[in-house]
Parts: C-alpha cells; structure tokens; sequence
C-alpha cells in the first residue's frame, strides 16, 4: 500500500515535468525542489523500467513511453484533483494552495488592502503570489491565475473584473515645475524630461491621452526608462522628471501637495483590473473565495 502511494505521487510528479517541460517551473506548482522532482522521477522510471523523460542542460522532453504515459493518466489525475478541491466545502474551514501572478500595480493598490482581511478569515489558506510585470503565460508558470489590466488578458483565458476603470495622471514635483514649466497640451512633454516606461514585453510606453474626439500617444523623451512604480514616484518626488502613472498609485501625493498633475483634462480613463485563469480547470476554493472578497470589499471600486 504505502508503495502505491509512492508511484502515485511520483506519477503526479511526472505529469507536472511533462505539462511545464521544465523541473523547475513544475517544482513552483508542486512546492518542492527540482532535485526532488529529479529523484522521484527517477524512481519511477526505475519501477517501471523505462526512460520517460530526455533531459539536457537546455531541455526536457517526452520520450515514446512518456508521450504514453501522460496521455493514459493526465485527465484521470485531473478528475482526482477536482473532485479533492471539491470536497473542501464540506470542510469546517477551507484549505489549500493557491498560486498568483500579479502586475505591480495590481499587488500594492487591489491586494495589499485585502490580503490581511483574507487571511485572518481563512488562515488555512496558502498564498503564494509572484510579482512581475513580465506577460507570463500563467499556466506554463504553474499558477492557478494571474492579474492584469483587462485589456492585455490573453484571449483564451477566462476573465473576471476585480476593480473599475483606472484613471492615469502626469504627476511632477512642484519644484520641477516651476523650474521647467507646465506643459498645456500632450505635444509639450517633448520639451520636458520623462521617466520612461518599459513594459512587460519590454517595449517601451507610449503615453497616451484623450480629449473629446482626439487621441494621441507621445513616445517622451527621457534618460532613465523604468519598470518599477516605486522607483518611478521616488524619481518624479524628488524632480527627476514627469510620471505617468495610475490616479490611486499617486493620490496621497498629490493630496498633500508632493506632486502636481498636469494635462488634467487629457488624463485618460484605462482598463481595470482583471483576474483570468484557464477555463478547462476547476478554481481551486482559496482562488474562488479571494474573488469574492476583492468583490466584496472593491478597494478600486468596481
């Protein structure tokens, strides 16, 4: 018995390498090491006498028998994991793992505010979340969902909106304003200095604006390109230059004056965020109870 339970959990070891191609990344879904992952497999092919992974410094990649193997038993663990996650309903208190990739923005201005709300109802309930601002195909990550602005949601994912439409604002420190000027119209950023910013694809923003019928996006000017908002509102506090950035990124500052807006009546209002998963799986009961909770609370509205 206690070897059965063995090869099953080193066949579900196996499925996870064979679905990310990659010890590592399978590693992040499971919670274990790649060296664990190694050894297990290694058992298993030992059991069952054949090879059922080529592995090299650069990649993995299914041999006959594990093309074999995978195709026999990943939709029958599957239907396992469902119907496990299934039973924590009736459990007293939900439990589990839960896996996120999250832009920047989404972890300090949607998450922060909830986060300490859900963990003191649901304190059996893991979350691992990764920061980045990369566009991460989140399966091949091996998290259960991520969370980006609504209109860069890949089209095969399903998606639900977690907060309203977010306003962006040019913000500069008022000593930098008075020492270079006030730019009436989106045109004039091109005269002023810019903090630049880099996307997740790694191409570089246009910014962009709005008044009445017009659009226009500016490719500004600017020595320093950044991908990180604290960086960008320390720089633009301290007169480096203009930021463009989220309204509730930036608020408190221009509240108690340590940043201007400017072009005000250009400010644009853009895609709020969304959470999006893959449709074929069953949400795991901490991702469905954290929706309901960013719903419930609407720390940007929605």
């Amino acid at each position: 018995m206690q070897r059965n339970r063995a090869n099953l959990a080193d066949v579900g070891s196996f499925l996870a390498i064979a679905k990310h191609r990659s010890f590592r990344r399978a590693g992040l879904e499971l919670g274990v090491s790649a060296s664990a992952l190694s050894h297990a497999l290694k058992g298993l092919e030992t059991r069952l006498g054949v090879r059922l992974l080529n592995r090299t410094n650069r990649s993995v990649t299914l041999t006959a028998a594990g093309e074999e193997l995978f195709a026999a038993v990943d939709a029958p663990f599957a239907s396992i994991g469902s119907a496990v996650e299934a039973l924590n309903r009736h459990r007293g208190a939900p439990a589990g793992r839960i896996r996120l990739n999250v832009l920047e923005h989404a972890s300090v201005l949607l998450l922060a505010p909830v986060l300490p709300i859900f963990l003191a109802r649901y304190p059996d309930v893991e979350i691992d979340i990764r920061v980045s601002n990369h566009l991460i195909d989140v399966v091949e990550a091996g998290a259960d969902a991520g969370i980006r602005y609504g209109d860069t949601v890949p089209e095969d994912m399903i998606a639900q909106r977690l907060s309203a439409d977010i306003r962006w604002r040019v913000v500069g420190a008022p000593a930098y304003l008075e020492a270079v000027g006030v730019p009436k119209v989106p045109g004039d950023l091109r005269s002023h200095r810019c903090l630049r910013i880099r996307l997740g694809n790694d191409q570089i923003y246009h910014w962009e604006f709005e008044k009445a019928d017009a659009t226009v996006a500016i490719d500004v000017p600017g020595a320093l390109t950044l991908d990180s908002t604290e960086l960008v509102v320390a720089l633009a506090r301290a007169g480096a230059g203009l930021a463009y950035l989220p309204e509730p990124s930036v608020a408190p500052l221009i509240s108690n004056g340590a940043l201007r807006t400017v072009l005000d009546d250009w400010s644009p209002a853009g895609a709020g965020f969304h959470i999006y998963y893959p449709g074929r799986r069953q949400l795991p009961t901490g991702l469905r109870l954290l929706i309901a909770l960013i719903r419930e609370l609407r720390p940007l509205g929605l």
